[in-house]
C-alpha cells in the first residue's frame, strides 16, 4: 500500500495544476480559505489609512497612534496560541467559523469606539481572528486539498493576504476623497474600520457550507465521516482508499512537541531556526511600509491626503504583483539563491530611501527636498517592496513549513507563528519613535544594514529545501546533522 501511495503521488505531482479536473468543492474551498486570507489582509492594511483621521478625532499621541496599530498585532500572537488548542479540540471548521465571528465582532465594534482606549481593545479582540485565520485557515487547506495542487492553494491564501491589503488601501484612499467633499465629522475612519464586516460575514456563510478536514476526522475516530468528506474532494475511489491509508499512517506518529522539544536537542535547533526566520521576516522593515505608508510619503514631501493615499495603493499593488515572482521561481532556483538576492535587493533600496528623504525640518522649510529626491526615495521604497513580497515575504514561510519533523511540526509552526505577530508588534509600536526620535534617515539606514546580518544568517545556517522530501529533512535533522545541511539529500 505504501508503494501505491507513492506511485500515486507521482502521478499527481506529475499532472500538475492543470493537467486534471478536480470537483467543485475543491475550489469553493480554496476561495473561502481565501477569503480568510483577504480578511487577514484588510485588517492589517486598513489601518495604515485610517490612523491619520483616529489621531485627529482624539488628539492621540505618537505612542497612541503606536498602539492602535500594535494592539491587532498582539491579539494575534494571543489568536494563533488559541488556535492550536481549538482547531483539535473542536476542529478547523468550527475555529474559521469562530474566527469569522471574531472578525465581525471585532470590526463593527472598532468602527463605533468612542475613545483611544476603547478602540485599542476593541483592535486586541480583532487580532485574535486575524491569529486565527493565520493558523488554522493554511493547516485546513492542507489537510483536505488534492496533493497535487495544495501548494498552489496554500500560495494562493498568501497571495490574497497582499490583496486584502490593496483592497484596504483602494479603500482608504476613496473614502478619504469622499469625506474630503462631505462635511461628516468621524467618518473616515468609522467606515474604514466598518466596513470589513461584509467580507466577515460571506467568510462566515461560506466555511459554514464546507465540510470539515478528512484528517480531524480520522484523528477523533470518525473514519466514516473522513471518507465521506473525501468522496466529495477527490476524483475516484482510488484516491480516497489511498489517503486514507496515508492518513491513518501519519496518525500513527504521536504529536509530542512539547516533550520533544524538552528531549530531543536536534529538534530545538530546528524550533530555534523557525524562530530566527520570523524575527527576521519582520525586521526587514516591511510593516514598517504596510502600516505607516501614509506617513513615509509625506516625509518624501507628498503633502496632501490624496497623495500620501494613492501612493499606498501603488505600494499594495507593487506587493500583490511581485509575489508571482516567488510562486514562479521558488521550485526552479531553490530557496536560499532568491533570498540572497531578496536581502541584496532590500538592504541597498532601505539605504537610499533612508540617503534620499528629507527630514522634517527640511520639508517644512523646502531646504534640501526637491521632486527629484521625492521621488528617488519612492523608487527606492517600491523596489524594497519586490526584493520583499519575492523572497522574504512567501519563502520563510515555506521554509518553516518545511524544517520540522512530523511529530512536533505543530509546536514549531505555533512558536515561529508567535513569533512573527510578537515582533511585528514590537515594530509597530516603535516606528514612530524612531522616526521622530532619530529621523527618517537614521531609522531607513537601520533597517537596510541589518539586511546585511540577515544574509550571513542565511549563508552559515539555514538549508536549501528544493527537491527534498520533508521525511528525508526530519531525517536529516534527527540524526544530528548540522541545520544548514538538513536539505541535502546525500
Amino acid at each position: 500500500m505504501a508503494e501505491d501511495i507513492a506511485v500515486q503521488m507521482g502521478r499527481e505531482a506529475a499532472g500538475g495544476f492543470g493537467a486534471k479536473k478536480y470537483k467543485p468543492l475543491v475550489y469553493i474551498v480554496a476561495f473561502t480559505a481565501a477569503l480568510a486570507g483577504l480578511l487577514f489582509g484588510l485588517d492589517i492594511g486598513v489601518i495604515s489609512g485610517a490612523l491619520k483621521f483616529i489621531a485627529k478625532q482624539f488628539s492621540a499621541t505618537t505612542l497612541q497612534q503606536e498602539w492602535v496599530v500594535s494592539s491587532l498585532l498582539f491579539g494575534a500572537v494571543a489568536g494563533t496560541l488559541m488556535s492550536g488548542f481549538l482547531s483539535k479540540k473542536y476542529g478547523r471548521k468550527k475555529t474559521l467559523l469562530l474566527a469569522a465571528v471574531v472578525f465581525s465582532v471585532g470590526a463593527l465594534f472598532s468602527s463605533v469606539s468612542t475613545s483611544i482606549g476603547i478602540l485599542i481593545g476593541c483592535r486586541v479582540f480583532l487580532g485574535l481572528a486575524v491569529g486565527m485565520a493565520s493558523f488554522t485557515a493554511p493547516l485546513y487547506l492542507s489537510e483536505i486539498a488534492p496533493r497535487s495542487i495544495r501548494g498552489a492553494l496554500i500560495s494562493m491564501y498568501q497571495l490574497m493576504i497582499t490583496i486584502g491589503i490593496v483592497i484596504a488601501f483602494l479603500s482608504d484612499a476613496y473614502f478619504a476623497s469622499y469625506f474630503k467633499y462631505h462635511d461628516v465629522v468621524g467618518g473616515h475612519w468609522r467606515i474604514m474600520l466598518g466596513i470589513i464586516v461584509i467580507p466577515a460575514v460571506i467568510m462566515f456563510i461560506g466555511v459554514f457550507f464546507l465540510p470539515e478536514s478528512p484528517r480531524w476526522l480520522v484523528l477523533k475516530g470518525k473514519g466514516k465521516r473522513a471518507r465521506q468528506v473525501l468522496h466529495k474532494v477527490r476524483t475516484t475511489e482510488e484516491e480516497v482508499a489511498l489517503e486514507l491509508e496515508e492518513i491513518e499512517t501519519n496518525l500513527g506518529e504521536e504529536q509530542a512537541g512539547w516533550k520533544m522539544f524538552k528531549s530531543n536537542r536536534y529538534f530545538r535547533k530546528a524550533v530555534y531556526l523557525g524562530i530566527g526566520l520570523q524575527i527576521i521576516q519582520q525586521l526587514t522593515g516591511i510593516n514598517v511600509v504596510m502600516y505607516y505608508a501614509p506617513s513615509i510619503f509625506k516625509s518624501a514631501g507628498f503633502a496632501s491626503t490624496a497623495e500620501q493615499m494613492w501612493g499606498t495603493v501603488i505600494v499594495g499593488m507593487v506587493n500583490v504583483l511581485a509575489t508571482f515572482i516567488a510562486i514562479a521561481f521558488v521550485d526552479r532556483w531553490g530557496r536560499k539563491p532568491i533570498m540572497f538576492t531578496g536581502f541584496v535587493v532590500m538592504g541597498i533600496a532601505m539605504c537610499v530611501v533612508g540617503l534620499a528623504m528629507p527630514s522634517e525640518a527640511d520639508i517644512a522649510s523646502a531646504a534640501g527636498h526637491t521632486p527629484v529626491t521625492a521621488f528617488i526615495s519612492i523608487a527606492a521604497l517600491l523596489i524594497f517592496i519586490i526584493g520583499f513580497a519575492a523572497s522574504a515575504g512567501p519563502i520563510i514561510w515555506v521554509i518553516c513549513s518545511e524544517i520540522y519533523p512530523l511529530a512536533g511540526r505543530d509546536f514549531g509552526i505555533t512558536c515561529s507563528t508567535a513569533t512573527n505577530w510578537i515582533v511585528n508588534g514590537i515594530v509597530g509600536l516603535t516606528f514612530l519613535s524612531m522616526l521622530h526620535g532619530l529621523g527618517a534617515t537614521a531609522t531607513f539606514l537601520f533597517y537596510g544594514l541589518v539586511e546585511v546580518l540577515f544574509f550571513i544568517f542565511f549563508l552559515i545556517w539555514v538549508p536549501e529545501t528544493k527537491d527534498i522530501s520533508l521525511e528525508k529533512i526530519a531525517t536529516n535533522l534527527l540524526a544530528g546533522k548540522r541545520l544548514r545541511d538538513i536539505g541535502r539529500k546525500a
